[in-house]
């Protein structure tokens, strides 16, 4: 698990990365879309709101608050829902969302979040049983660093097309691990190639001097003078053996 420092360097290093590649953040390859989700997102999270308060009204009494904040509970997640935006650029995962505070009149809160494609490990999509009643899916962005903490994980609910999201960023991880392993072998084979051909500049530049073209003149003269002197031989002894 990393320390709050770590992610802090993380995060920051994302966004210094996401800012040089400005130009293709605004390139978008895949959006994703909320709107068709709206009603099923809103009976969801109503209905687990309404079984909260049941309980918290066994217990403590505070349900009954909770049922009177229904109404604005609903409205908030209406336009929770409807301000959300998340889509797939060349380098980088987006998601946008406004939401109303917890009491409307005080304002909204935004948030942004920018996860860099180097750093997704997967795309889940993740569907619970309540979630099942009413047709809801969740996508959960796994972290491919080890020193991230799994909570640091970003989940969002309400996708209308989850599969077809994760389908594009796969796609889109796939190409760019394809590019990688191009540049790579490109690189190792530049280094083979400077050998070759300094070697053959080498060879053609290698002029001998003076000296060392007499020695190896001296040297063969030498083995000629040899071979000679050994055919003498030969013959010498055959004339020898002849006249015996």
């Amino acid at each position: 698990m990393g320390t709050a420092e770590e992610v802090v360097e993380i995060e920051s290093l994302e966004k210094s990365l996401l800012e040089e590649n400005d130009g293709d953040a605004e390139a978008v390859l895949y959006a994703a879309s909320f709107r068709e989700m709206e009603q099923r997102f809103v009976k969801y999270q109503t209905v687990q709101w309404v079984l909260y308060s049941l309980l918290l009204i066994l217990a403590w009494g505070i349900g009954f608050l909770m049922l009177l904040y229904l109404p604005v509970r609903r409205f908030i997640l209406r336009k929770d829902i409807r301000s959300r935006t998340l889509y797939l650029t060349p380098n980088a995962i987006v998601y946008k969302v406004t939401r109303p505070v917890p009491f409307p009149c005080f304002g909204v809160l935004k948030k942004e979040k920018h996860v860099l494609l180097h750093s997704v490990a997967d795309v889940v999509v993740e569907q619970g049983y309540m979630q099942s009643l009413f047709g809801v899916y969740s996508l959960r962005i796994e972290n491919v660093g080890v020193r991230r903490p799994p909570s640091d994980d970003v989940k969002i609910e309400g996708v209308a097309n989850p599969n077809a999201f994760r389908k594009a960023v796969m796609i889109r991880l796939s190409n760019m691990r394809n590019e990688v392993s191009r540049q790579v072998s490109t690189f190792e084979d530049v280094p083979h190639h400077l050998m070759m051909s300094s070697s053959k500049s080498l060879k053609h530049d290698y002029r001998p001097s003076r000296e060392q073209v007499l020695m190896q003149k001296l040297e063969e003269v030498g083995s000629s003078v040899k071979r000679i002197q050994s055919l003498f031989e030969e013959q010498q002894s055959q004339t020898t053996e002849s006249i015996d």
